[in-house]
Order: structure tokens, then C-alpha cells, then sequence
């Protein structure tokens, strides 16, 4: 199956965040730009997810340990991990989930 990016609908999942997202059997692949300033509040969920950062600077705290990530940095944030970010400058950020994040169906 062949997509193109820009003809899957964007979702703001949070006030700053924007997203498309691509559902396999197994994981979500989510393709999300986020404002300058936007805040994700902390938060844990029971996936896997994986963060790369293309574009921009997000400061991100997973279980107490802050790190500050610029485009080419990627992160792995292990199931049930406290997390929190907030964008130092407008990002571009793939996510990858596992199992699929059926509440961003």
C-alpha cells in the first residue's frame, strides 16, 4: 500500500501539535509538527515510542532526566516512562509507537 504524506488528514492531538499518522498492524507511525512554546504536558502511556527530531530544538524530561534534542537526535522512551516536552523552536518530529496508539486512530 502506497501513501502520500500530504493527503493523510492532520489532527491536533494538543494545543501546538499536529499530526498524521500511519497505523500498521503493529505500530503508529505519527508525522507531527509542533509550534514554538507548545507544551506536552507529562504523561505515560504503556507503548514503546521512539522520537526522531528533523527540524527544530525540543527539551524533553523522561523519568526525571532532561535532554535537549535538535534535528538528527532520537530518543527511545521504554513503556509506562513519565514524559514531558515543550519546543524551544517549531519542530518536526517523527514518532513511532508500538503497539499501535489506537486512541490516535
Amino acid at each position: 500500500m502506497i501513501k502520500v504524506l500530504s493527503e493523510i488528514d492532520q489532527k491536533e492531538i494538543i494545543k501546538g501539535f499536529k499530526a498524521r499518522f500511519i497505523h500498521t498492524a503493529t505500530n503508529t507511525i505519527g508525522y507531527v509538527e509542533i509550534e514554538k512554546g507548545a507544551v506536552l504536558p507529562e504523561h505515560s502511556h504503556h507503548h514503546e515510542q521512539i522520537t526522531q527530531i528533523t527540524k527544530g530544538t525540543l527539551k524533553m524530561v523522561v523519568n526525571n532526566e532532561t535532554c535537549i534534542l535538535n534535528a538528527g537526535s532520537i530518543i527511545i522512551i521504554p513503556p509506562n516512562a513519565k514524559h514531558s516536552a515543550i519546543a524551544l523552536k517549531a519542530c518536526k518530529v517523527i514518532d513511532v509507537f508500538s503497539p499501535v496508539r489506537e486512541d490516535y486512530k
